[in-house]
C-alpha cells in the first residue's frame, strides 16, 4: 500500500538557472520523461522550491510503496547538479544537503491525493 512521504534538500543554483529545472530533473528521474499520462509510474510527486537568490530549499512530496528507492532516485536527480531543459538550455546547481522530511499537517490533503493517484 502506498504511503506519503516528504524529502527536503538545499541547493545552490547557478546564475541563470530556471528553478523549474529542479522539478524537471526529479520528474524525469521518477517518470522517465517530463510529459506523460498520469499516474507517475514510480511515485506520484510534487516538487516545490522556496527561497531567493541562489539558495533554494527544495521539498518533494511523494507517494510510494518503496520509500528507499524513491529517496535514492530523488537524491540522484538532485545530486547530478544539472538538467537539460526542453528549451535546450542546461541548468545547473549544487546539492548542499538532502534528508527525509515529515509530511506537514498543511500537506496532508495533497499527500492523500498523491496516495490515491
Amino acid at each position: 500500500m502506498r504511503k506519503a512521504f516528504a524529502h527536503d534538500a538545499l541547493l545552490i543554483l547557478e546564475d541563470g538557472t530556471d528553478e523549474r529545472a529542479i522539478g524537471g530533473a526529479v520528474t524525469v528521474a521518477l517518470c522517465g520523461e517530463l510529459d506523460h499520462e498520469p499516474p507517475c509510474p514510480v511515485a506520484p510527486h510534487h516538487t516545490t522550491l522556496k527561497g531567493r537568490g541562489a539558495r533554494r530549499r527544495v521539498r518533494v512530496l511523494f507517494a510510494t510503496e518503496d520509500e528507499a528507492v524513491v529517496r535514492r532516485t530523488i537524491d540522484a536527480a538532485l545530486g547530478c547538479g544539472e538538467f537539460l531543459g526542453p528549451d535546450g538550455a542546461t541548468h545547473r546547481w549544487v546539492l548542499r544537503s538532502s534528508s527525509p522530511g515529515a509530511v506537514a499537517d498543511t500537506e496532508r490533503a495533497h499527500a492523500a491525493r498523491l496516495v490515491e493517484t
